[in-house]
């Protein structure tokens, strides 16, 4: 027991270590906030600081982090990530190539990466293959598509 008084700035890096590990698993940006209390208490108990002191350092700095840090850092990663960006709804309004002839009734294109059925809306001229065209909407797992003006 004397040994872990003696160094007990290990066991905030033990435990920073395990929130490090608990942030992997969760993504959500808490548990390095607290990883941060832990280092900065860590280096507290370092320069000899009672224990008191290392707790008290380690939740105020975890609090700031978590308060300050923690709202850039999600606005920073989760940039661009909002609901209408995926999925269905974000593949509307995107170009796609024609790969075979896309007619009233069937058809084919390259859609991000994949090769999607497609149609034109009804009484649309057909789209030749290596025109690019774009997607107003989805119907089913078929693309809707307009030939793309010329610029």
């Amino acid at each position: 027991m004397e040994w872990l008084s003696d160094n007990l700035w290990l066991a905030w890096m033990a435990l920073a270590l395990i929130f490090v590990a608990v942030e992997a698993a969760t993504v959500d940006f808490v548990f390095v906030m607290l990883a941060g209390g832990a280092l900065a208490a860590a280096a507290a108990a370092a320069a000899g600081a009672g224990v008191i002191v290392q707790v008290i350092v380690a939740v105020v700095v975890s609090v700031l982090l978590i308060g300050v840090v923690r709202p850039l850092a999600k606005r920073r990663f989760m940039a661009g990530q909002g609901a209408d960006t995926i999925g269905r709804a974000g593949l509307e309004g995107r170009t796609a190539r024609v790969l075979e002839t896309v007619t009233e009734t069937d058809g084919r294109v390259k859609l991000a990466g994949e090769v999607w059925s497609a149609r034109v809306p009804d009484g649309e001229a057909p789209c030749e293959p290596g025109a690019e065209v774009q997607v107003t909407r989805l119907d089913g797992a078929t693309a809707i598509v307009v030939a793309r003006p010329e610029h």
